[in-house]
């Protein structure tokens, strides 16, 4: 079976084969990949009535566990924002009811971002229409594959996941 990333690849050994283009058999196929996950993610998320952006901070949330509440920082460092764009995106799910905001006990000056109950369906509601997605998206590989595929991957990201600072 060949794929575009098969004709890109043919096309520059073809015109250049001074150089090795190994790589973009793995990263093209990568990066084409991610342009379909967004395009599948933002279709889920949209019956939902979401942005990825929403998504991701109603599931930190939801990930945090009850009471479902966070500090502005903790969903910084989970959604890797700048603090003016987080404290947009918190007004904006505040105003739809999805998030509130409350004081923090341990800081005077801090606040906690917590789910709302109609926040808490709407993350669980479309994590699931996301799963439906991804499961379609992985459908031709068997458990097998898919576990390898995700050792591989993983051992290309981590590095990056994990970059002090």
């Amino acid at each position: 079976m060949e794929d575009e990333v098969d004709r890109l690849v043919a096309a520059w050994r073809r015109e250049r084969p001074d150089l090795d283009v190994e790589p973009l058999e793995v990263l093209s196929r990568v990066s084409r990949l991610a342009r379909h996950l967004d395009r599948a993610r933002r279709i889920a998320f949209a019956e939902h009535h979401l942005e990825p952006w929403e998504f991701d901070v109603l599931t930190s949330l939801r990930r945090a566990g009850p009471p479902y509440q966070l500090s502005p920082g903790q969903l910084l460092t989970q959604t890797l924002v700048t603090s003016g764009t987080m404290t947009n995106r918190i007004d904006r799910l505040t105003k739809k009811n999805l998030v509130e905001r409350l004081p923090d006990p341990s800081d005077r000056r801090g606040v906690l971002v917590r789910l709302t109950a109609e926040g808490r369906d709407k993350a669980d509601q479309s994590l699931a229409g996301l799963l439906d997605q991804e499961r379609a998206i992985l459908g031709e590989l068997s458990r097998r594959q898919r576990g390898e595929l995700a050792g591989l991957l993983r051992q290309l990201t981590a590095p990056f996941d994990n970059i002090p600072g």
